[in-house]
């Protein structure tokens, strides 16, 4: 088959659409022949040589895709040759074929094309894990989402809004904040602009965000604290502003407040697929119903990768970019 394979870390011109052996699925594991992938910003890290993938997982990039399943390894069951699918990956989505662990399958879910499927494990994964599962995010509380427009920012406005919850988003061009208010954001705050802080008291007359999710780390990190409502949650899932911030842990005291940070592609495959079991259970049906659907910027053919990771670096997208095989 042929992968997306990194010989030597660097920028885009470092990845390399090469033949590779086809991998084999082991126990509890299927062999998905690869439709789409998408691009996230971990495949940037690996790309840069900054985030390796888990021991014994594939050393190509790509943490979800979209295709058929074409083999069944030993112990699977539940899944048939033939269906179709979308899975969250530790690694080898920027493939022709890749070996998925069984409890980390989703079907395709209906109105969603095959291709367009790629663009969901993910972004329903981080953010229903982050947002529901640990920051238990409530009908009328207020979450704060830095990036809106990005894939994962995209998603939890429409997560949000499902649950009856309010959606205060950052953005740096108004299109890009014009997409969020489409998608239901109620709250608009241009970062190069405005101070969020300031923007989210004034929007929940004085409260602040029940609920923050944040791309930033460092940059952001005595802010967010200062922008947090009483008992808020800041779920931190990104490092772009850093990664040693100082706290002002007598403000966190005062606050009640919680601060949690996760990553999802390094955790245990029974913990990956606990969170894919209830993606199913509570996305998979707004998504089917019409309430929340994938946003996509664009599709490149796979062996462009090099090209999707340019528009990812200049953060010119809104949404996801995939990588599409004929």
């Amino acid at each position: 088959m042929r992968a997306i394979t990194i010989p030597e870390p660097g920028g885009p011109e470092a990845l390399v659409w090469d033949e590779v052996p086809d991998p084999v699925p082991g126990e509890g594991e299927v062999l998905v022949e690869v439709v789409a992938g998408a691009v996230n910003r971990a495949d940037l890290l690996q790309r840069q040589g900054f985030y390796d993938p888990p021991p014994g997982t594939s050393p190509y990039p790509g943490l979800e895709c979209s295709g058929r399943i074409a083999a069944l390894g030993p112990g699977v069951s539940g899944w048939a040759v033939g269906d179709d699918v979308c899975a969250l990956l530790a690694g080898g989505g920027y493939a022709e074929k890749v070996a998925v662990p069984a409890g980390q399958l989703l079907p395709v879910p209906e109105g969603i094309g095959l291709q367009q499927a790629a663009a969901l494990p993910e972004v329903t994964c981080t953010v229903w894990s982050n947002v529901f599962m640990i920051a238990h995010l409530r009908p009328g509380e207020t979450l704060l989402v830095h990036g809106g427009a990005s894939g994962i920012g995209t998603m939890a406005i429409q997560l949000a809004k499902a649950v009856g919850a309010k959606v205060a988003v950052t953005a740096g061009s108004k299109e890009k904040l014009d997409h969020c208010a489409e998608l239901g954001a109620d709250v608009l705050i241009n970062y190069r602009e405005q101070d969020f802080v300031e923007e989210i008291r004034t929007a929940t007359d004085g409260a602040g965000a029940d609920v923050i999710l944040d791309i930033m780390g460092a940059k952001y990190l005595d802010r967010n604290v200062k922008a947090l409502a009483t008992n808020g949650r800041l779920a931190i899932i990104g490092l772009q502003g850093g990664v040693k911030g100082e706290l002002n842990l007598a403000a966190l005291l005062g606050k009640r407040a919680a601060i949690t940070a996760t990553s999802l592609r390094g955790r245990p495959v029974a913990e990956k697929a606990a969170i894919v079991a209830a993606v199913r259970e509570h996305v998979w049906p707004l998504i089917s119903g019409g309430r929340v659907r994938p946003v996509v910027d664009r599709e490149l053919p796979m062996s462009e990768a090099a090209a999707a990771h340019r528009v990812l670096e200049e953060s010119g997208h809104i949404g996801k970019v995939l990588l599409t095989l004929p």
